[in-house]
């Protein structure tokens, strides 16, 4: 039985382009999605979740449910409808309202600054690519510390840069589209960690209370068999996917060893990266001052030597086995087949967290806490009527299995400090559109009603066991 300690936050998480709806009203700003959707012409971010006018029957919905805290990002263009300039007091008014209905129903809001929902303008300045961005958003940073310093005690910065710079240079799956550019994503993935940097430092240099962090997308990575190929494979996938951002986050600069796999790397693709005196002094700075790191564990994957033309192919619609991913130099995911999956072809591995929790701890010994900032199995439940509550026991199953290797690894010493399950109800998925569902509460999304699943009940039953311990 799952003996978390009593302090442990147990939470859920939401992201305010796939859950609030009302895209284009009361003066938000267009980001990068909206085009690319529009062109795609296969799904639309509206109506989403609606929680732009539902948001305080979710709150409710989550604090009557055992939910003591919420991930919620801020959406950028809400702010700022270009990225800078003029604000947009419509959106500021919406924010304070949300974090007010939160703290009414003693639901701790966790905030996140960027959420894969760059301004329209800045995105087609170059997005992270463009390192002037970078001040727009400690710009905008600022501002939200300043507005909601009186209702926010937890900020986390960006949300997975690896899973964004991958969906936009290396898959094709978020925009711009583009595929198998890998010096675009190294060089986004350095500017990120840079912006992630000269955010923490403003945060802790201004005394803003509370505490700040990023979060990271982290997969672990195992060769499929123990040819040295194969295990140079995993180790040089780790460091491009994980070990280059996590030296960022925690040593404050990129060890010798990563640099080598990274430069090994670039000059297969016949590129550089940019990265100035000043980068490296804030990077080194900020290291020590951030408060902890959110993870966000899916899945791990199994890997081989791949040194041939890259392929890939995203499975966006669950047609189970579907999913390619070879990458010419760093490696290609091969069926391991003792290990479920799910179908979008993630694999199921609640150990690789463990895993990764204990790698952190072991490399990166001056972190300082961990929170595992999203979990959680996309899967297609079946509604059958009003009456019926879903029964959707392989997301408890999943939820359950990973909430053990957490409680493992706490045993083993590492501080691990809270769990918010993906997602607090069912949203609009960037790739997936409305199929893939991971949500506590079902969302009919011709009607928008809300219906209890039974993960919902399973999950207020271990914070009541967390409370009563």
């Amino acid at each position: 039985m799952l003996q978390l300690p009593k302090s442990f936050v147990l939470g859920a998480a939401t992201a305010a382009y796939q859950v609030e709806g009302s895209s284009k009203v009361d003066g938000k700003g267009r980001v990068l999605w909206d085009e690319f959707l529009e062109q795609q012409g296969r799904f639309s971010p509206d109506p989403a979740s609606d929680f732009y006018n539902r948001y305080e029957e979710d709150i409710k919905l989550a604090s009557e449910h055992g939910i003591k805290a919420m991930r919620i990002s801020i959406a950028w263009s809400r702010i700022f409808p270009e990225g800078f300039g003029e604000v947009n007091e419509a959106g500021v008014c919406y924010y304070k309202n949300v974090f007010a209905t939160c703290r009414k129903y003693n639901v701790e809001p966790y905030v996140t600054l960027h959420h894969f929902d760059t301004p329209e303008t800045l995105f087609k300045k170059g997005d992270w690519l463009c390192k002037e961005n970078i001040d727009h958003f400690l710009n905008y940073a600022e501002f939200c510390f300043e507005t909601f310093k009186d209702e926010i005690t937890y900020w986390m910065t960006i949300n997975e840069p690896i899973a964004y710079t991958m969906g936009q240079y290396v898959t094709g799956a978020f925009p711009p589209g583009e595929k198998y550019q890998v010096v675009k994503c190294l060089q986004a993935q350095h500017n990120l960690i840079v912006a992630h940097s000269r955010v923490v430092k403003l945060f802790k240099d201004k005394g803003y209370k509370g505490e700040i962090g990023i979060i990271h997308a982290l997969t672990q990575f195992y060769p499929i068999d123990n040819d040295p190929k194969n295990v140079r494979a995993a180790y040089v996938h780790d460091i491009f996917a994980n070990g280059f951002m996590l030296d960022g986050t925690f040593l404050g600069q990129y060890s010798e060893e990563k640099l080598n796999v990274v430069n090994e790397i670039l000059n297969n693709y016949n590129g550089t990266l940019d990265i100035t005196d000043s980068e490296r002094a804030v990077i080194q700075e900020a290291a020590p001052l951030q408060d902890f790191l959110g993870i966000n564990y899916y899945q791990s994957n199994w890997v081989k030597h791949h040194d041939e033309e890259s392929y890939i192919h995203h499975n966006g619609t669950g047609e189970k086995g579907t999913s390619i991913f070879r990458l010419k130099g760093i490696s290609e995911i091969v069926k391991n087949e003792q290990i479920p999956t799910t179908d979008w072809d993630w694999y199921i591995y609640p150990e690789g967290l463990y895993d990764m929790i204990m790698r952190i701890k072991k490399d990166y010994p001056a972190y300082k806490k961990l929170m595992i900032t999203e979990n959680g199995l996309g899967y297609k439940d079946t509604f059958i009527d009003e009456d019926t509550i879903i029964d959707d026991q392989a997301r408890i199953d999943y939820i359950e299995a990973h909430l053990e290797s957490i409680n493992k690894a706490i045993n083993d010493g590492a501080n691990v400090t809270g769990y918010f399950v993906w997602s607090l109800q069912d949203m609009f998925s960037w790739s997936n559109g409305y199929n893939k569902r991971y949500g506590l509460f079902y969302i009919d999304f011709e009607t928008q009603k809300r219906y209890i699943k039974k993960s919902a009940l399973w999950y207020k039953e271990i914070s009541e066991r967390i409370d009563n311990q």
